[in-house]
C-alpha cells in the first residue's frame, strides 16, 4: 500500500513540475513595462529562453531583444539551435553588439552565410580586436581546427613568480572567462605548458612556478584537419585543448564545449555516409543541396543494381521451372543486407580507435564470421521447417518438393549470412587500409553487394540441387 502511494506521489510530482517555457513566453506576452518584464524573465535559466523564443512571433520575439542587453540576449542565443534566424531578425547595431559578445567561431560561421557587402558592414562595425580574431579565423579552411579555435583563454610568461601569475590571472579573467586552466608561453609565445586554476590557487608564494606546470599537455595544430585530430584529443577529459601555428606558438584553444561539437559533428557524418550521403545533412537546407548529397551514392547504387539484376536474369530458367523459389527471395536477400549492415556498424566503430593492432582486426574477422556462421544455422534450420510447413500445410504442395525448397532456402540463408558477415567486416577495413573514410563503406552499399551474393547463393543452389538433382 505504501509503495502504491509513493508511486502516487511521485507521478504527482512530475505532473506538477513548471512548465518554464509557458511561464516566460506569458511574461512576454503581458503588459508588465519593460523593466519589470526584464527582471522577471532573468529570473530563468538562459536555456529556458532560448527554448521559450521557439514558441514566440517575430514581433514579441523582437520585444524580448529590445528590453534585454546584448550580453544576456547573447548567453541566451548561445543554448539555441536557430541562432542564426534570430540575429538576423534585429537591428544592424544590436546585431554587431550580439555578435562582440558571442564566441569567434559562432561569428565566423554566421558571417559566412551572408552576403559580402552585409558581412563587410558588420564587420567595419566592430571592435578592432573583435576584427582581428575573425580575420584569425577565418584564413583557416572550414575543416581545419584553427577554424573551430577561440582566443578565449588566459597565459602567463615562464619564469614569474605565484604571485605574479595570480595578478596576471586577475587583470586577464576581466576580458576572458575561461580560467579553469592557464597558459604558459615564453616570450616569443611559445607554448611551455598549462597550470590548473586549483594549483595556482593553492600555491605559496614561495611555490617555484615551474614546479606545478604541466609540461606534458594535449595540443593540436591549427592547420590540422579535424577529422585527423579530433580522434587524439576527445580522450582527453580537459576543460580546454590549446591550438599551436606551425612555430609553436599559442594561437588559440579549443573548449570543452567546441570539442562536444565538434565530436557531435563528426559522428552526424558518420551517419549520413553509413545512410548514403556524402555528408551530414540539414533540415532546412535546401533542395539542390540535399539532392547534391543523395545522388552520388544513389547513381553507384543504381549500377550495383542493375548488375544484381543481370545476375537474377542468369537464372531465369530457373525460375521458369519453378516460379515457386521466387516467393522466399526477398527473404534471402533482406536478412543478409541486415547481417552486413550489422557487422559493417560493429566495425566502423572499432576502427575509431586508431590503435588498433593487425591482430585485432583479424580477431575481430574471425568473430563476425562465428556470429554470421552461428545465426545462419540458427535461421536457416527455422526457415527449413517453417517454410516447409508453410508449403505443405497452406499451399499443398508435395512433401518432398516443399521440404526441398525449403532445405534451399536454410541453406541460402546460412550461406549468405556467413559471407554477409565477413564483407561487413572486411570492406571497411579495406576502405581504411587505402586511406578512405571507412563510413563511406555505407549501409545501402553494404546491402547491395550482400543482395549479389545472396542471388547468387539461392538461385545457384536452386538450379543445382531442385533441378539437376532432384529433378523438379
Amino acid at each position: 500500500m505504501n509503495t502504491k502511494k509513493n508511486l502516487s506521489n511521485e507521478t504527482l510530482v512530475i505532473a506538477q513540475h513548471p512548465d518554464y517555457k509557458a511561464e516566460i513566453v506569458e511574461i512576454i506576452r503581458s503588459n508588465l513595462t519593460p523593466k519589470l518584464m526584464r527582471e522577471r524573465i532573468l529570473d530563468y535559466h538562459e536555456n529556458d529562453i532560448a527554448a521559450a523564443m521557439e514558441l514566440l512571433k517575430k514581433d514579441e520575439r523582437c520585444r524580448l531583444y529590445s528590453i534585454l542587453d546584448s550580453e544576456t540576449l547573447a548567453g541566451i542565443l548561445e543554448y539555441s539551435e536557430r541562432l542564426h534566424a534570430y540575429i538576423g531578425e534585429m537591428g544592424i547595431r544590436k546585431r554587431v553588439e550580439i555578435l562582440s559578445q558571442l564566441e569567434v567561431p559562432t561569428v565566423v560561421e554566421y558571417l559566412h552565410q551572408l552576403d559580402k557587402p552585409e558581412r563587410n558592414t558588420l564587420i567595419d562595425l566592430m571592435a578592432e580586436d573583435v576584427k582581428r580574431e575573425i580575420t584569425l579565423l577565418s584564413s583557416f579552411d572550414e575543416d581545419e581546427i584553427g577554424s573551430k579555435m577561440t582566443t578565449n583563454y588566459i597565459a602567463v610568461c615562464s619564469g614569474i613568480s605565484v604571485r605574479q601569475a595570480m595578478k596576471e590571472l586577475i587583470r586577464q579573467a576581466a576580458s576572458n572567462d575561461h580560467i579553469s586552466t592557464i597558459y604558459v608561453v615564453d616570450e616569443d609565445e611559445t607554448l611551455v605548458g598549462a597550470i590548473d586554476l586549483k594549483d595556482l590557487i593553492i600555491a605559496r608564494e614561495t611555490t617555484e612556478l615551474e614546479t606545478i606546470i604541466m609540461t606534458s599537455y594535449p595540443y593540436v595544430y591549427a592547420g590540422e584537419l579535424i577529422e585527423e585530430c579530433i580522434e587524439r584529443i576527445k580522450g582527453y577529459s580537459e576543460d580546454s585543448i590549446p591550438v599551436l601555428d606551425s612555430d609553436n606558438r599559442l594561437k588559440g584553444v579549443l573548449t570543452a564545449q567546441e570539442i562536444a561539437q565538434l565530436i557531435d559533428d563528426e559522428m552526424g557524418d558518420d551517419y549520413a555516409k553509413l545512410a548514403g550521403l556524402t555528408a551530414e545533412e540539414d533540415l532546412r537546407e535546401p533542395l539542390k543541396k540535399s539532392i547534391g548529397k543523395r545522388l552520388p551514392w544513389l547513381l553507384v547504387l543504381l549500377g550495383l543494381g542493375i548488375l544484381v539484376s543481370g545476375v537474377v536474369g542468369l537464372f531465369e530458367k530457373v525460375v521458369a521451372h519453378l516460379a515457386l523459389i521466387v516467393c522466399f527471395q526477398s527473404l534471402v536477400l533482406d536478412m543478409a543486407g541486415n547481417v552486413g549492415t550489422q557487422s559493417l556498424a560493429v566495425t566502423i566503430r572499432v576502427l575509431m580507435d586508431e590503435q588498433i593492432s593487425g591482430k585485432e582486426k583479424l580477431y575481430l574477422i574471425g568473430k563476425e564470421a562465428r556470429v554470421g556462421l552461428t545465426s545462419g544455422i540458427i535461421l536457416g534450420v527455422l526457415s527449413f521447417l517453417l517454410i516447409g510447413g508453410y508449403l505443405v500445410l497452406f499451399k499443398g504442395q508435395p512433401g518432398m518438393l516443399a521440404f526441398s525448397v525449403s532445405f534451399c532456402t536454410g541453406v541460402a540463408l546460412l550461406v549468405s549470412m556467413l559471407l554477409s558477415s565477413v564483407s561487413g567486416t572486411t570492406i571497411p577495413m579495406i576502405f581504411k587500409r587505402l586511406k578512405i573514410d571507412p563510413a563511406v563503406a555505407s549501409g545501402p552499399l553494404i546491402t547491395t553487394i550482400n543482395d549479389l551474393v545472396a542471388v547468387v547463393t539461392y538461385y545457384g543452389l536452386a538450379w543445382i540441387l531442385l533441378i539437376h538433382v532432384l529433378h523438379f
